[in-house]
């Protein structure tokens, strides 16, 4: 590298440095304190307003000061893998996880709460790769294949995410976990079903399995009670209807 080149470098790496932590890094060599301000301030302020649009409830949870000081310390110490500024909240989302026991103690549901708040945006941003075409509406949801709504995401939770926010802290740990699903409607808003853990067993079989209510029923029902495999059959459907209704699935897959 010639000197020219390594003395431009150095620069690079000073600027951005500064430009990260103002207060704790120098001023580069030659560049005035003014427009550096200027710098500051524009980058940093584009970085919070992509993690604004997702995590817009945990800024009023924390607290306009400690937000902006953990949006920050994320500046100085993270390094994005992705150029999309898109994927900017899900690298935010796991450089805290690890840290927000350590960073709010009396919060510890903070973690899953932007869990909760991010997936909504991934759900929202997700591709349509529904071909509407290959799906009955009215289709027989036990004999054939149920198709979910575009962007189906499932998650669970030890905290009822959903109830959280400025006023509402949750008091403590649930013994069962809220799962949730969260899909996409046919107006492209995000809705979410609150489902028992059981349910949400048999949402996610159907994710993985290709395969027909009756046999992700029959699978759920030999992996917890064999012998009320008529019950689970009659609450499957029923529960499969409702979210069909809800407009979580969409009806059968086209075997043809």
């Amino acid at each position: 590298m010639s000197p020219d080149a390594m003395a431009f470098t150095a620069y690079q790496s000073a600027f951005a440095a500064r430009i990260r932590a103002p207060r704790g890094a120098p001023l580069p060599l030659g560049a005035p304190a003014r427009r550096m301000r200027v710098y500051e301030e524009l980058l940093f302020n584009n970085l919070e307003g992509f993690l604004l649009a997702c995590y817009p409830i945990t800024r009023e949870i924390l607290g306009v000061q400690a937000w902006r000081r953990t949006v920050r310390r994320f500046f100085i110490e993270c390094r994005c893998p992705s150029p999309w500024f898109r994927d900017l909240p899900k690298t935010f989302l796991d450089w805290i996880e690890p840290e927000a026991a350590g960073l709010f103690p009396s919060r510890p549901w903070l973690a899953e709460f932007m869990h909760y708040e991010w997936l909504e945006l991934d759900v929202f941003i997700a591709p349509d790769e529904v071909e509407r075409a290959r799906i009955d509406p009215q289709g027989d949801l036990l004999t054939g294949r149920p198709a979910l709504a575009p962007g189906a995401r499932l998650a669970c939770y030890r905290y009822p995410v959903h109830r959280i926010g400025p006023a509402r802290p949750p008091e403590a740990a649930a013994a069962t976990p809220y799962c949730y699903l969260l899909f996409r409607d046919d107006a492209d808003a995000v809705r979410f079903i609150l489902l028992n853990p059981l349910a949400a067993h048999l949402i996610a079989l159907l994710r993985t399995h290709s395969c027909s209510g009756r046999e992700a029923l029959a699978r759920l029902a030999g992996e917890t009670r064999p012998e009320n495999f008529f019950t689970y059959l009659t609450a499957g459907e029923g529960l499969l209807r409702e979210m069909r209704a809800q407009g979580a699935v969409l009806g059968t897959w086209s075997e043809t």
